[in-house]
């Protein structure tokens, strides 16, 4: 099979033919293609103004503030990792060593986040990495009014005032 009987060898003349054209329009309207070769991206001086996402990375972790901005994230985003009914009634408080402090509004919240703790550990440190969570520990609610009623005495300590 000859050259002009190949079809790729006709496409590959055409397209050879078609490029010389294009360069030879480029050239009477004065847009030639470059002759030197681009150069390579230059290092930045300490001065010199940087992106902004990338400035903010290097403060991170110029001042070891990594581990909690991504914390801080988490915490910012708890409905969206623990889903709507869980984060409706509870909120993580802290980290520290490992340990995630969660509260929850009600008794019966805290139990159910205490059962779930397997889980809410697998899944935060898919969020913030292998190991950065050991344990949860979570708080029912704090400072829940005390019981009024007609059989308890304004200002008595309960059972102490009549046994002790």
């Amino acid at each position: 099979m000859s050259d002009e009987e190949n079809p790729a060898a006709r496409g590959a003349a055409l397209a050879r033919e078609k490029l010389a054209q294009a360069k030879a329009d480029a050239a009477r309207r004065g847009q030639l293609p470059r002759r030197e070769p681009r150069r390579k991206a230059q290092q930045r001086d300490a001065g010199d103004p940087q992106l902004f996402g990338r400035a903010i990375m290097d403060l991170l972790a110029t001042r070891g503030w990594e581990r909690s901005a991504a914390v801080g994230g988490v915490f910012g985003r708890w409905p969206e990792i623990v889903g709507p009914d869980l984060a409706a009634h509870t909120k993580p408080e802290a980290f520290e060593d490992g340990e995630v402090i969660i509260a929850a509004d009600s008794t019966a919240w805290a139990t159910q986040v205490r059962l779930l703790a397997r889980t809410l550990i697998r899944r935060l440190n898919e969020e913030l990495g292998e190991g950065t969570v050991k344990k949860v520990k979570v708080r029912g609610p704090q400072n829940a009014p005390r019981p009024t009623g007609g059989l308890r005495v304004t200002g008595s300590r309960g059972p102490g005032d009549t046994y002790g």
